[in-house]
C-alpha cells in the first residue's frame, strides 16, 4: 500500500490537539516533501527519520515521498512527530502492517540509531488519547508520566525495532505496568514552629478555608514569609482531576510532574521577574509562574518591589482563573486558578508604625511607596492584615501552638461544607452563588451597606467581604452568616482612605 495514516498529538498550551500523519509513496525521482505547517525542528525530522530507518535495518524507499501533517493550519513543532513519520514511511512501503496503526497514537523523537528519545507534554496527549479510546505509544522515559492517565493502555518502547516487531507480530509487547505512581507525602513546614502571631495564623486559617487571597504587611522580621510558607500545609489534598491538571502543566513546562505528584504547587518568583515570566509567553508560548501555581499558592514577597506593569497583569487571572496569550497565529489558554499570598513592608525603610520609632521615611516617600500598588489590584485581595512585631524570645520555650495538622483538619471540614453546598470554594462564588449562599438578615444587610459606605468599598470589595464572612461561618459550622462574621470580615478589608 502506498498510503499510510498514523495518529499523533501536537502541543498547544496545555492541550493536545490531534495530528494525522499521512505518508504517500509515488513513482518519480527520489525525494521527500514534508507539508502541514511544520516548524524548523519538524522539518529536520526527515533527516533523523531517514537515518533511523536505515540504521534499524529497514529499507528507506527510493521513491517520491510526501508527508502531510494534518490539520494544515495547526503549527507543528518539536521532535514529537518523528516516530509517527517513521511508522508512516514504513507502513506506506509495506514493511509493517497498517491495520494496527488505526488504534495507536505515537509520540517520540528519533535518534539516528533508531532509539526513541523522550519528549515533553506527554500527559496532555495521554489524557486526549484516553478520551479518543486509543493506545498511546511513548518513549520508555515518558511511560510513567503517561500512566498518570488511569485507564489508558500505554506501550513503552526504547527502539524503533521494538515497535516494528510488535506490529509485525514477531514480538508482541504487553502494556506498560506502572510501578512508581505512589502518592508522595508532602513535607511542608509546620505552623506550630511560628511563635505568637495569633492574628496572622487566624488569617492564614481563613485564607486556606475559603481559598482567599491574602496580603501581609509589617516591619522586617515579623514572620511574613514564615507564615506564607505554611499555607500549602493547610490546604486540602488535590482531587485526581486537579492533580492531573497540575501534572499536565508541569509536563508542558518540562518540570518532571512525577516529582511533585500530587502536591499543591508553591511558587515564589523573585521581585525582578518580568511580565512574561509571570504570565507566560514567548514565540512558542510557555506557562508562566501564575500557571505553574495553578491549584496552589503564588507567593509574592516584597510586593511593591515588583514592577507595577508586571503586577497589573495579575488582575484578570485573579478574576477569571485563566490567562490567554495572543500571538499573530493563534491564542493559547493557560489555566491560572491560584491563591495569591503577598507580603510587603509598610514603608520603604520598613518600620512605619513600629513601636521602636525607627521609621526614617517622609510622608511623601510613604505615599510614593504605596502608590506602586494599584487600587484595582488591592481590591482583589480578600484579606489585608498587619503583622506586628512580637516580643523577642530567641530559641526559648513558647506556648504550644496549633499544628498544621490541626489547622488542616479545620480547613478540610470547612472546604467539605462548601463543596457539598455549592461545589466550589467560597472565593470562587459567582453572583448567583452569592445570592443563594450568602443571604443576610435585613438588619445585618443594612449594617453592612452602611459600613461599606463609610469605608468607601467598591461593589467587588463588598462581594469579597461577603465571601470571607461565609468562610468564617463555615469554620464555625453555622448555616447563616451573622453580624459577628461580618464584623470580623470587615477587619480584613481596609477602606480607600487608609
Amino acid at each position: 500500500m502506498s498510503l499510510a495514516i498514523v495518529h499523533s498529538r501536537a502541543q498547544v498550551g496545555v492541550e493536545a490537539p490531534a495530528v494525522t500523519v499521512e505518508a504517500h509513496l509515488a513513482n518519480g525521482l527520489p525525494s521527500l516533501a514534508l507539508v502541514g505547517l511544520p516548524e524548523t525542528a519538524v522539518k529536520e525530522s526527515k533527516d533523523r527519520v531517514r537515518s533511523a530507518i536505515q540504521n534499524s535495518g529497514f529499507d528507506f524507499p527510493a521513491r517520491k515521498i510526501t508527508l502531510n501533517l494534518a490539520p494544515a493550519d495547526l503549527p507543528k513543532d518539536g521532535g514529537r512527530f518523528d516516530l509517527a513519520i517513521a511508522l508512516g514511511v514504513l507502513a506506506a512501503s509495506g514493511q509493517i502492517p497498517t491495520e494496527e496503526l488505526v488504534r495507536l497514537e505515537c509520540l517520540g523523537e528519533l535518534a539516528l540509531s533508531g532509539e526513541i528519545r523522550p519528549v515533553q507534554g506527554v500527559l496532555p496527549a495521554a489524557l486526549a488519547a484516553r478520551a479518543a479510546g486509543r493506545t498511546l505509544v511513548v518513549p520508555k522515559a515518558n511511560a510513567e508520566e503517561a500512566c498518570l492517565a488511569s485507564g489508558l493502555e500505554v506501550l513503552a518502547i526504547g527502539h524503533l525495532l521494538e515497535l516494528a516487531a510488535h506490529l509485525n507480530g514477531h514480538t508482541p509487547m504487553a502494556p506498560h505496568q506502572s510501578g512508581g505512581l505512589q502518592q508522595q507525602i508532602a513535607r511542608y513546614p509546620d505552623l506550630s514552629e511560628v511563635q505568637g502571631q495569633l492574628a496572622a495564623k487566624r488569617a492564614l486559617l481563613i485564607a486556606a478555608s475559603g481559598a482567599h487571597n491574602l496580603l501581609l504587611s509589617g516591619p522586617p522580621g515579623t514572620g511574613k514569609t514564615l507564615l506564607a510558607s505554611r499555607l500549602p500545609g493547610l490546604l486540602p489534598p488535590l482531587s485526581e482531576e486537579e492533580a492531573l491538571e497540575v501534572a499536565a502543566i508541569h509536563s508542558v513546562a518540562s518540570q518532571a510532574p512525577l516529582d511533585c505528584w500530587p502536591q499543591r504547587p508553591f511558587r515564589q518568583p523573585h521581585h525582578s521577574a518580568s511580565g512574561p515570566a509571570l504570565v507566560g509567553g514567548g514565540s512558542r508560548p510557555a506557562p508562566g509562574e501564575i500557571t505553574l501555581a495553578h491549584q496552589g499558592v503564588l507567593f509574592l514577597d516584597e510586593l511593591p518591589e515588583f514592577d507595577r506593569k508586571v503586577l497589573e497583569v495579575l488582575r484578570e487571572p485573579l478574576e477569571s482563573g485563566q490567562i490567554i496569550i495572543a500571538r499573530a497565529r493563534d491564542k493559547v489558554r493557560f489555566p491560572a486558578r491560584f491563591q495569591l499570598v503577598a507580603a510587603m513592608n509598610p514603608c520603604p525603610c520598613g518600620y512605619l508604625g513600629d513601636p521602636g520609632g525607627n521609621c526614617r521615611c517622609t510622608p511623601d516617600q510613604v505615599q510614593r511607596y504605596r502608590a506602586k500598588l494599584s487600587g484595582p489590584l488591592l481590591d482583589r485581595i480578600d484579606l489585608h492584615l498587619t503583622v506586628a512585631r512580637e516580643s523577642t524570645n530567641l530559641l526559648g520555650e513558647h506556648t504550644a501552638a496549633q499544628s498544621s495538622a490541626d489547622a488542616a483538619a479545620k480547613v478540610a471540614a470547612a472546604r467539605l461544607r462548601q463543596m457539598r453546598r455549592q461545589g466550589c470554594a467560597n472565593a470562587f462564588l459567582d453572583l448567583p452563588g452569592l445570592q443563594r449562599h450568602c443571604a443576610l438578615q435585613a438588619e445585618d444587610r443594612r449594617w453592612l451597606e452602611q459600613a461599606c459606605e463609610r469605608l468607601h468599598l467598591s461593589l467587588r470589595a463588598a462581594h469579597r467581604l461577603l465571601k470571607v464572612a461565609r468562610t468564617l461561618a463555615d469554620l464555625e459550622e453555622a448555616e447563616q452568616i451573622s453580624r459577628s462574621h461580618l464584623a470580623e470580615a470587615l477587619q480584613y478589608r481596609p477602606g480607600t482612605d487608609r
